[in-house]
């Protein structure tokens, strides 16, 4: 052990003495074994370096990436949502020409109101609805429920729901009742007078006296009939889908008929006195009759309008 540190010690002696020494040789001969180790090591930080940047750049790149990723993911799921919605009010939209457009609004179903139970729904809102008031449904032109605004949330309630009810006609001989929900594909009628004969296949409609639907919107067909105490029940299959609530029309005003708001100013038409008279040759009589054109300045008044918006304002 001695001896080694007395070499060593000799070893950094001799070494001192070389260097204090003003050689070129001697310091190119260092330097030349020194220089690949220091030109080494400087290469070896410097990767360490440049791949610590690296990493920190992709890490910060990839946050930035996944950020991006999830509002375009968003974007994506709204966009997808829109479409459909528009593909639901395109495919309606025919159905809106047989009904009066200025009491009709278009509501999308937002979501159930409960897991559960797939009578109840929850409706976007349009402007001007009134806050316990009951309005009708109608979907692929028959009844669908009814709608009403509670805490200033649009609630429906399927034909299904027992909070479902309206007044209806049966038959040709339109007996009057009440539908009320009942099952998944049935409602039961009620309060029908006894005198009226109701057979199984009779089919219901809507009586359009409750200020809830127009009249003669389908509801179902009869498919039992029971004799009570003092009224008589009957039980109908409905017409509506009651598990696909996609789209409704929601009647604003049902009571709109052809003379509400009827104004006979606007309307001119004249019929004068025959122009010309003459006598044919077998002692006939032939009469020219000019009818003046309409004015001009009346409005014309159509059944579908130039722009259907969800949130318009009812126009009476």
């Amino acid at each position: 052990m001695k001896t080694r540190l007395v070499i060593i010690a000799i070893l950094l002696l001799m070494l001192t003495v070389l260097l204090s020494r003003n050689d070129e040789r001697i310091t190119d001969t260092l330097l030349g074994a020194i220089n690949p180790i220091k030109q080494s090591y400087k290469n070896f930080t410097q990767n360490l370096e440049d791949k610590s940047h690296s990493y920190i750049f992709q890490k910060e790149s990839i946050e930035k990436l996944s950020r991006e990723n999830r509002i375009l993911r968003k974007r994506l799921l709204e966009q997808m949502h829109y479409i459909e919605e528009v593909k639901n009010i395109y495919k309606v939209l025919p159905e809106l020409s047989r009904l009066p457009v200025s009491a009709i609004a278009i509501v999308e179903t937002i979501s159930y109101v409960k897991l559960n139970s797939f009578s109840q729904v929850i409706l976007t809102k349009p402007k001007g609805l009134r806050e316990n008031k009951l309005y009708g449904m109608i979907q692929n032109n028959v009844v669908a429920g009814i709608a009403r605004v509670r805490s200033n949330q649009l609630y429906g309630y399927l034909t299904s729901d027992e909070k479902c009810r309206f007044s209806v006609f049966i038959g040709d001989k339109k007996a009057p009742g009440i539908a009320i929900g009942q099952e998944t594909n049935e409602m039961m009628i009620k309060f029908i007078p006894k005198w009226h004969n109701i057979q199984i296949g009779d089919k219901v409609y809507t009586s359009g006296l409750d200020d809830i639907f127009f009249a003669d919107i389908p509801v179902g067909v009869v498919i039992k009939v029971e004799i009570q105490s003092s009224y008589t029940v009957a039980y109908i299959k409905i017409y509506s889908d009651i598990f696909h609530p996609k789209t409704f029309f929601l009647i604003t005003d049902a009571r709109e008929t052809l003379a509400e708001g009827f104004d006979s100013n606007k309307t001119n038409i004249t019929c004068p006195e025959p122009e010309t008279s003459s006598q044919n040759d077998d002692n006939s009589t032939d009469i020219t009759i000019s009818i003046s054109d309409i004015n001009q300045t009346t409005p014309m008044v159509s059944s579908i309008p130039s722009r259907i918006d969800q949130t318009q304002e009812d126009l009476i």
